[in-house]
């Protein structure tokens, strides 16, 4: 019984030590591929990010964000010319974890974690 319980502890404990992988610097800047999905539909975007600016282009639409990065895996986004109160609003994004060209990002309105979601970026350039 004592070995059974040890091997449990054991194996918690170093699950508990395991950290996610997550080379933020990799993708502060560069050209990113994104998904979405609208009204049951997937599709598309291309991102192309500056230290402090970031164009998104979608649904033949352009948009532009300003970028505030508030750790080396966090930023706060920014739309520059907003056309109302609530696209006003700031976007907060996370990197979870990344892979060699790709990362999980979990984003939400700033003021709102409930609009949190999840996507997966891949650095095109």
């Amino acid at each position: 019984m004592k070995k059974i319980i040890f091997t449990i502890g054991l194996a918690l404990l170093l699950t508990s030590c395991y950290d996610v992988e997550a080379n933020c610097q990799d993708f502060k800047t560069g050209t990113f591929e994104f998904t979405y999905e609208i009204n049951g539909e997937t599709k598309t975007g291309k991102s192309v990010r500056t230290d402090t600016l970031s164009i998104d282009y979608y649904e033949n639409k352009i948009d532009t964000f300003t970028v505030r990065w508030v750790t080396d895996c966090e930023f706060i986004g920014r739309k520059l010319h907003p056309v109302d109160y609530s696209d006003s609003k700031p976007i907060q994004m996370k990197i979870l974890t990344t892979t060699k060209d790709s990362y999980l990002l979990e984003y939400n309105l700033l003021e709102d974690p409930s609009t949190r979601k999840r996507g997966t970026v891949k650095k095109i350039d």
